[in-house]
């Protein structure tokens, strides 16, 4: 019962966060919220009793794709016109 309510709020949390990442104006959160979506979705896997996935996870959607997406977001220069 325990490991479903865990399961229930993963869900919800990774929802939220892919949803907010949608709307969201500023591009560092969206990196942010990208990342907090890929380390729920490797808890999930964690939780379902594959941690092979789980680890490759956690390491791709939570950590390298937010970085690139992070760095791309400074390299980029834009001018806001006023």
């Amino acid at each position: 019962m325990f490991e479903l309510i865990i399961i229930i709020l993963l869900i919800i949390t990774t929802l939220v966060a892919s949803v907010l990442a949608l709307v969201q104006t500023d591009l560092l959160k969206v990196a942010i919220l990208t990342g907090v979506s890929g380390v729920g979705i490797a808890f999930l896997y964690q939780i379902l009793l594959a941690p092979d996935v789980a680890l490759t996870q956690a390491i791709v959607g939570g950590a390298i794709i937010p970085v690139f997406l992070a760095l791309a977001v400074k390299k980029t220069k834009r001018v806001d016109d006023e």
